[in-house]
């Protein structure tokens, strides 16, 4: 039974009584019988409370969670401190200025507590960091997990392009991944829906996905925890995953440019695998010598492509005629583009 359902049937008997009692009031200034106002009042206020008791209730409350819920651990402490601070500063002028001549005395008070609380909310909110600072720089929120040595552990948020997309686990053997991989609830519901698609290489990918997840949590190189924390006010994954990295002041290991934007653009840290692996290709500079084997023909007149082992394209000035041969080349020009770095070269013919 759903807590909306209980405040329906509380505000239909509240608001039928309260109409009962109101029609029966009526009845005595018209032509109506007392039993006729009070059941046709007492009708219309049952079915008022059935109908409006959850947008007086429980849908206010739920749109107040879902806005907290949106709210990173720093904001929100900052907002009750200032909002204590106000609080007590209208409490110590509220005798002064209740001694000020009727009505302002009154008013003013009231006013003063509105005013002050406002005030520090706005204060305290604005200057967030620099309050931390002050402490420290400590925040408590749901990722302060200590780990052995007693130091706060890492939480690092996983999207589902990073589980499906398999390096994860060569990352995590390296041990450069440092903390404890914490994947939502629905990041997993959403893995096992790509795991059940119809479509064929979908299904595949997820279920690839799956397995690589059960090795990381098997091979206990590093923590992976299942997590049923969930944000509520949306059901986009990538939304919730920015609002629960921002509760948690921790960082999202994805390889979704989309996510990776939006992400920054929040003020969100982002770890993308695709960025990490364009960082650590081979750095070559112009003069250099690469061993590379010509694979296919290249867009221009007799150039000739090869690729090194991490994936870098290397276009080979007359390299047509030394198809699937490993030649030696000088670089010429190395040119960093979006889809990640090409090299030119030419044969070395010494």
């Amino acid at each position: 039974m759903s807590p909306e359902f209980v405040f329906r049937i509380i505000g239909m008997v509240a608001f039928g009584l309260l109409g009962g009692y109101f029609g029966v009031d009526l009845a005595k200034v018209t032509t109506i019988t007392t039993e006729e106002g009070a059941v046709i009042f007492g009708l219309v206020g049952a079915l008022f409370g059935l109908v409006l008791t959850p947008t007086l209730t429980t849908r206010p409350l739920k749109a107040l969670r879902a806005l907290l819920g949106q709210l990173d651990s720093r904001t929100l402490g900052s907002g009750l401190a200032g909002l204590a601070v106000g609080l007590v500063i209208a409490a110590l002028l509220a005798f002064p200025i209740s001694l000020l001549p009727s009505p302002l005395g009154e008013i003013f008070p009231f006013i003063g507590v509105l005013f002050f609380g406002y005030i520090g909310v706005a204060v305290f909110t604005s200057r967030k960091n620099d309050i931390f600072s002050i402490f420290g720089g400590r925040v408590f929120s749901l990722s302060d997990k200590k780990g052995k040595d007693g130091d706060k552990e890492r939480v690092i948020l996983v999207d589902t392009s990073v589980i499906i997309d398999g390096r994860i686990a060569d990352i995590a053997q390296t041990g450069f991944l440092v903390g404890e991989l914490l994947i939502p609830r629905f990041v997993l519901d959403e893995l096992q829906h790509i795991a059940d698609s119809a479509d064929g290489m979908r299904r595949q990918r997820g279920r690839r996905g799956m397995e690589i997840l059960a090795n990381l949590q098997e091979s206990n190189i590093i923590p992976v925890r299942i997590s049923d924390i969930d944000v509520e006010g949306t059901r986009e994954v990538d939304s919730k995953l920015v609002i629960l990295a921002r509760q948690l002041s921790c960082p999202i290991l994805t390889n979704d440019y989309n996510l990776n934007r939006v992400a920054e653009i929040q003020g969100v840290p982002v770890l993308n695998i695709n960025e990490l692996a364009n960082s650590v290709k081979a750095v070559l500079l112009p003069g250099e010598y690469v061993e590379v084997k010509i694979i296919q023909e290249g867009k221009e007149r007799g150039q000739g492509v090869g690729y090194l082992s991490d994936g870098t394209m290397v276009v080979v000035e007359d390299g047509k005629d030394h198809m699937n041969e490993d030649i030696n080349s000088i670089v010429t020009k190395v040119l960093q583009t979006a889809a990640g770095r090409m090299i030119f070269a030419r044969p070395d013919d010494a």
